[in-house]
């Protein structure tokens, strides 16, 4: 019997066989927990992580409003820390998370904050 865990770790997987991020386009890889919500931008290729904001940085986690609202403030605040470093292109990773709720929210943020993906 496949534990919850178990069955996201497949699906992870099976996107990371597919996805990898470049130091032209890196990947925006995605950790929902149940409280909080986590963005990098890393390059595989060299294994370094460029670029992080996440639901526990001070400026988000002092914001009142609830979890998705939060997750659209972390795709906002990575797009515009990326723009900072000059990333425009990235690859989406939604790490074995399904594509809405607060996942789809943080990617609306980023997109709006000028990331293509």
């Amino acid at each position: 019997m496949n534990t919850k865990l178990e069955a996201r770790q497949k699906i992870r997987y099976r996107i990371r066989k597919k996805i990898s991020g470049t130091a032209a386009k890196p990947r925006l890889s995605v950790y929902r927990s149940n409280t909080e919500i986590y963005a990098q931008i890393i390059d595989d290729e060299t294994g370094n992580t460029l670029v992080a904001a996440s639901s526990r940085d001070k400026d988000i986690a002092a914001q009142a409003g609830n979890k998705t609202e939060k997750s659209k403030l972390v795709g906002q605040a990575i797009g515009r820390k990326a723009k900072e470093a000059g990333i425009e292109d990235v690859v989406f990773d939604r790490g074995g998370f399904l594509y809405h709720g607060r996942v789809k929210a943080l990617a609306d943020g980023a997109r709006e904050a000028g990331l293509q993906f």
